[in-house]
């Protein structure tokens, strides 16, 4: 379970440091991170679990998509 609370403080992790506009280079560095510990709770749970298997699939896309930049509307 350790690592299932890994992946879910990550995500917590970014979406604040998103909302705070951090720099793309690190969000980027967090979304690696949370690749690497989602493989790892995919690995520690017997046959995996949904959520764990959520979890990796959106790491992948977003670093895939790598950085976002926002629309600026005046």
């Amino acid at each position: 379970m350790d690592e299932a609370r890994r992946v879910m403080d990550r995500l917590a992790r970014i979406e604040s440091l998103e909302r705070d506009g951090c720099a793309a280079e690190t969000l980027l560095d967090e979304v690696r991170a949370l690749l690497h510990e989602a493989e790892d709770w995919v690995r520690a749970e017997p046959g995996g679990t949904g959520r764990a298997a959520e979890a990796l699939d959106r790491s992948r896309a977003a670093l895939a998509a790598g950085p976002r930049r926002e629309e600026v509307t005046a």
